[in-house]
């Protein structure tokens, strides 16, 4: 999935097809830690039984979230869509739940992995017929190299505020951020780097997370 994207409003549970937008600085911060992880990952794999990269990640089903209501389940359920769960937390995770689309209005942001990708889509105003889908990439290329000769699935969202967004623009540089009135999403290749989506002017922006 390209890293910007232009806000796409659907039918109940449709087939999404995101239109990818220019590359900027964050997402060329990703693009590189990617490089490196793919480059770990191959050293690693030798001393892991050869075992291919998706055979080293955890997802589970909708279902398994009692957090998530039935109209956001059962869309899920129907796109083909499982969460894959990163090495950090053994607890259900990469679902979450904040003022993503404008102060006031609570939106559920779930990382749903299809036919080996990954993409964060956004349920507007919690409803199963405003699903907008955001940063698809290959599931494969999070996994990396954990310690010991193990591998392990490398994705996580977040919920952030105003704070963190305005921090890492000061301390990083980047885009500069429009005026923040509500919440973002933290998309993180952990221990590498982040990238914020931040939804702003009928489009999701991507703006600096942790380098």
């Amino acid at each position: 999935m390209a890293a910007l994207l232009h806000h796409r409003q659907t039918e109940p549970h449709p087939q999404i097809s995101p239109t990818p937008l220019p590359m900027h600085r964050t997402t060329l911060v990703i693009t590189l830690m990617i490089v490196a992880a793919i480059n770990t990952v191959s050293a690693e794999e030798q001393t892991d039984g050869g075992r291919s990269r998706e055979s080293h990640i955890i997802r589970l089903q909708p279902s398994a979230f009692a957090q998530l209501p039935t109209q956001i389940v059962r869309p899920l359920q129907e796109q083909g869509c499982t969460i894959p769960q990163s090495f950090v937390d053994p607890q259900p995770h990469n679902v979450v739940q904040g003022e993503l689309r404008r102060k006031g209005q609570m939106d559920w942001a779930v990382l749903c992995s299809r036919d080996g990708h990954s993409s964060i889509l956004v349920f507007g105003n919690s409803s199963p017929t405003r699903i907008t889908e955001i940063s698809r990439r290959s599931d494969g290329i999070f996994v990396q190299g954990i310690g010991g000769g193990k591998l392990g699935y490398s994705r996580r969202i977040g919920i952030v505020g105003k704070q963190f967004i305005i921090g890492h623009y000061r301390a990083y540089g980047g885009p500069e951020p429009p005026r923040i009135y509500h919440q973002g999403i933290d998309d993180a290749f952990l221990e590498k780097a982040s990238v914020v989506h931040y939804y702003h002017g009928g489009r999701w922006l991507e703006l600096t997370g942790a380098d």
